[in-house]
């Protein structure tokens, strides 16, 4: 996963900056939005070629981790520990045997719990 190095330039970065003050889970939840829009905007008019290029996917790949560290870190979250008792759960909800290359099969797994309209009552 992501290094206690790396970590610690992060924190130092916006330490050096006194950004710690504009870091609450809100505002960071909404940066994280924000630039998971910009990564979007890349691959706005196809894959093939993202806009700016790869290296601009790069960066906005990695604005959109930074923020997602810095929440997991302003909110006391271990990060191996959130994404491994996710993929637990994950796994349990859609086990391989059953949703392999079936996306209907996927699909009524994920309705399961979910409020509104069901894949068979939405039209193409």
């Amino acid at each position: 996963m992501i290094s206690e190095r790396t970590i610690a330039a992060i924190r130092q970065f916006h330490e050096q900056r006194d950004w710690e003050a504009y870091h609450t889970p809100e505002n960071l939840a909404k940066s994280i939005c924000i630039e998971a829009a910009e990564l979007l905007e890349c691959y706005q008019w196809g894959a093939q070629n993202p806009m700016g290029g790869p290296e601009h996917v790069k960066d906005e790949l990695a604005d959109v981790l930074t923020y997602c560290i810095t929440m997991a870190d302003r909110l006391g979250c271990d990060m191996d520990e959130i994404i491994m008792a996710k993929l637990e759960k994950t796994e349990r909800k859609y086990p391989v045997a059953e949703v392999r290359g079936d996306f209907k099969a996927y699909a009524r797994r994920h309705e399961e719990g979910h409020e509104g309209p069901k894949l068979d009552e939405i039209s193409a």
